[in-house]
């Protein structure tokens, strides 16, 4: 199983970033309701998370420990995808 780091990496950040501007504008305008700050604390979470896995597979030497972070990392992408397309 190969990971496509560099063009998978760019869609999520563009989703991300998205995700983040309109969470950043409804913060701005106190208009977020209690759902939406913790879906905000959920995908900093994520991402946080997402952060740590992606440094620790450039560093990842060994196969098998790069198949479990691999298996991480996807299903982080998809929780945040499916995040997006909920919210």
């Amino acid at each position: 199983m190969s990971w496509d780091g560099d063009a998978l990496a760019e869609q999520m950040e563009e989703a991300f970033e998205r995700q983040q501007s309109v969470a950043d504008a409804r913060a701005q305008r106190h208009t977020s309701t209690p759902e939406e700050r913790a879906r905000s604390a959920q995908f900093q979470s994520l991402r946080v998370s997402r952060s740590r896995i992606m440094e620790q597979l450039k560093r990842a030497t060994h196969p098998s420990h790069r198949a479990v972070l691999e298996r991480a990392l996807k299903s982080i992408n998809d929780q945040m995808a499916e995040d997006e397309t909920a919210s």
